[in-house]
């Protein structure tokens, strides 16, 4: 029988785990997973913190993982699934391993589709497909457009298309449908004119949501792009819609982030369901941290 060193280890990345250097987006960071390991220690559990590519540790000796800031994973991703594959067998993932292999493609999204939740309208484009963006365009009818990758994080190869610009996105978007799927979106104006929510879930329940805006002349709500994040108070029907999207996933979350907006006839749609190292801006509402331990 294995000795468990710890019960929960809080997953973030190399950088994080002592970083040289301490701005405010990187404390944010280590706030963060500060607030979650201070709430399970307060309920009595051994925690450590570590990064989920440290090559040293025996991911056997901890009873479960928590991901927390493992934001390299993208551009580590070969190896991070490998990573996943190996450490599943050894230890307790939370969120669990099945939800965070559906979670990490954006496929997902046509998924929970079918299971009655609102999108915008998606025309997935699978790797090796032969097309262009203006036969997609034509095909759509779509004249204002997001193009991103199916796996991504940080806004990373997202491009906002509309005809004029196409000729010049077309080469980098040859390159990437060569390798890798893609999606392409009808640009959700309520993104730039009322912002983006973020409803967190913890256990199943609601727990706390921000608002979410990019900055003028920006549609990407990320703070990595000047966006701006401040607590929100959302109405019963986004709370109804969000605790909706977890229920109707096929492994209960343990926690999540779920991104709405307005779509273009108004609606709530889903634009994210995040399980797998969303901020949770707990720093913002720190109760969160200990309704997340609970739940642990």
């Amino acid at each position: 029988m294995t000795n468990h060193l710890y019960d929960f280890v809080a997953l973030t990345d190399d950088y994080h785990v002592s970083p040289d250097h301490i701005d405010q987006y990187t404390q944010n960071v280590l706030d963060e997973d500060r607030l979650v390991i201070e709430a399970l220690k307060a309920k009595g559990y051994s925690v450590s913190r570590k990064s989920w590519s440290d090559p040293k540790f025996d991911w056997s000796t901890t009873k479960a993982v928590i991901f927390r800031t493992t934001w390299d994973y993208f551009d580590r991703f070969e190896e991070w699934k490998a990573w996943l594959a190996r450490t599943s067998k050894i230890t307790q993932m939370l969120n669990p391993y099945e939800l965070i292999q559906w979670n990490m493609d954006k496929h997902y999204l046509g998924d929970l589709e079918k299971k009655g939740i609102n999108i915008p309208p998606t025309r997935y484009i699978e790797a090796g497909e032969e097309t262009s963006l203006s036969q997609l365009i034509g095909e759509t009818g779509w004249k204002d457009c997001i193009l991103k990758p199916c796996i991504s994080g940080a806004a990373r190869h997202t491009y906002k298309l509309n005809p004029k610009n196409l000729d010049e996105h077309e080469v980098i978007f040859q390159e990437l449908i060569a390798k890798e799927a893609m999606m392409l979106q009808p640009f959700q104006k309520n993104i730039v004119e009322k912002g983006e929510v973020s409803l967190m879930v913890m256990g199943g329940m609601y727990t706390h949501a921000v608002l979410k805006v990019a900055k003028p002349g920006d549609f990407r709500v990320q703070d990595d792009f000047g966006g701006t994040v401040q607590l929100y108070d959302p109405s019963p029907e986004e709370i109804v819609f969000a605790e909706k999207v977890v229920k109707v996933c096929d492994t209960k979350p343990i926690y999540a982030r779920i991104d709405v907006i307005r779509d273009n006839d108004d609606q709530l749609a889903l634009i994210e369901l995040e399980l797998i190292e969303p901020e949770l801006w707990f720093r913002l509402y720190p109760k969160a941290a200990e309704v997340l331990a609970k739940a642990l």
